[in-house]
């Protein structure tokens, strides 16, 4: 199950699932207010690690070792960017007591002398990514430097590579059940993030259990 994290904290987070998701960012954001609870989320670094503690989190040494920041304010860091969706900045509200449904990453993705700082808001019900964005430092403050606000949309970083995941919806697909998922890499070239890799993944559709046949002898 996924933990909250309150305002300035990260933790690890394991791999995205599928998850109930909206089509849009209306439908999407109105999840994030009605579903409250247990539901909560965690933060990935370059990895699959797990923690149970956002405070402990710290970010695995990529190929060029960079200076690890100290903790962020991930709320405050997308509540005060003007590249954030206003819809996102307005619900981006707690869930339980001052914990917030976000999910903060550091790893070296822009090669430069501090990590850069990967924040995924999400619902709070249905962990449902809203908007992801990275954030580079730079004299001294963070400057937003890629975003994606399409849900469901999640990003991590991958040995030195942003990892976009979005999960895809085909007619008559229940909102539980996407039909599949475009993964896309993007690395840091000349001063952005340029695609590199897109992948599709299709979700199989299990029919129904049967036994598993013995091979003759």
């Amino acid at each position: 199950m996924r933990g909250l994290t309150g305002e300035g904290s990260a933790r690890t987070r394991g791999s995205i699932q599928a998850v109930s998701a909206a089509l849009a960012v209306p439908t999407a954001l109105a999840l994030l207010v009605s579903g409250c609870g247990a539901g909560g989320t965690g933060a990935r670094d370059e990895g699959p690690a797990h923690a149970d503690s956002v405070a402990g989190a710290a970010a695995t040494p990529s190929a060029a070792p960079s200076k690890s920041p100290d903790t962020v304010n991930a709320v405050k860091l997308v509540k005060d960017d003007p590249k954030v969706a206003p819809e996102v900045k307005r619900e981006l509200k707690p869930c339980v007591a001052d914990e917030y449904p976000v999910d903060v990453s550091y790893g070296n993705l822009t090669k430069g002398s501090s990590d850069d700082v990967v924040v995924n808001v999400l619902t709070c019900g249905d962990a449902v990514g809203v908007g992801s964005y990275v954030y580079r430092e730079q004299d001294g403050s963070y400057e937003n430097v890629f975003t994606a606000e399409e849900p469901p949309v999640y990003a991590e970083i991958d040995r030195g590579d942003l990892v976009v995941t979005k999960q895809v919806y085909e007619k008559g697909d229940p909102v539980s059940s996407p039909s599949g998922e475009n993964v896309i890499t993007y690395r840091w070239t000349a001063g952005h993030f340029a695609e590199k890799y897109r992948t599709h993944n299709d979700y199989g559709k299990v029919v129904g259990d049967s036994a598993t046949p013995v091979p003759a002898s």
